[in-house]
């Protein structure tokens, strides 16, 4: 995303004069192209495949796929997605928070609320693509993993030297593995299996899509209310980092 390129955001909700309200909203802030809109959770997976924008709107009580249905599914595609809910169900707060999503407005909301969270997307999008690339890595390793991991996929078997391996992530309904090289290879195994196969002296699974090398950490910066976004040393690809698993990590370095 350039300074000048349009956030692309897609609404749901089964409420025609609600989906007219956010389209309004959105339209009030500078940078945001609208590329569709959806009914119920069916048809808001399939603009999400066609269009894959960069933020979702969501209502959580819809027809066919309910929001959080649809939020889990969004997430195992593209985890960076920014998810926004919006809705008048209260005690469905955990359940968006279990999804991470950015933001939980609950109907009836103040158009300048709706205004207020999209510029904060709009300034965390573009802080992550201004950030210098590809950070040079530390000196210094806290541990050096042992040994090789054998990847089954479609083509064969790859072997890739554990201490390579960077960045684990959920990514088009399969598990990628970065390593240092620039390489990237992709498994269909889940991430749960492919943790189980990892030192946990030095991978840390910090978000339900994410898996990152302890030794490559450069930064971490705030992300939603509840995330953070973790920069790696020897790639362009972030993680993402829940508040809980944030905690753990400081006590891991205390």
């Amino acid at each position: 995303m350039s300074d000048t390129q349009a956030i692309k955001v897609l609404i749901a909700d089964d409420e025609p004069g609600m989906r007219l309200i956010l389209r309004k909203m959105i339209a009030r802030v500078e940078g945001y192209e609208l590329v569709g809109e959806a009914q119920d959770g069916e048809q808001l997976i399939a603009l999400f495949e066609q269009h894959r924008p960069q933020v979702v709107f969501l209502d959580v009580d819809m027809p066919v796929m309910n929001g959080v249905a649809c939020a889990n599914r969004i997430q195992d595609e593209d985890p960076a997605c920014v998810l926004i809910f919006a809705t008048a169900h209260e005690e469905y707060r955990s359940d968006a928070f279990a999804v991470y999503a950015f933001d939980y407005l609950l109907k009836p909301f103040r158009m300048e609320r709706v205004i207020e969270t999209l510029t904060r997307v709009r300034e965390r999008l573009l802080a992550v693509q201004q950030r210098p690339q590809n950070p040079v890595p530390a000196p210094v390793q806290r541990i050096k993993p042992a040994g090789r991991m054998m990847l089954k996929h479609r083509d064969g078997v790859t072997f890739i030297n554990m201490e390579d391996i960077l960045l684990v992530q959920r990514e088009d309904r399969s598990t990628a593995i970065y390593t240092a090289d620039g390489g990237s290879y992709y498994t269909s195994d889940t991430l749960s299996e492919t943790e189980a196969r990892l030192d946990p002296a030095v991978f840390f699974r910090c978000h339900r899509s994410y898996i990152i090398n302890l030794n490559r950490i450069h930064d971490i910066t705030p992300y939603g209310r509840w995330t953070y976004i973790v920069r790696l040393t020897g790639t362009d690809h972030d993680a993402l980092i829940t508040q809980e698993k944030y905690e753990e990590l400081e006590r891991m370095f205390q």
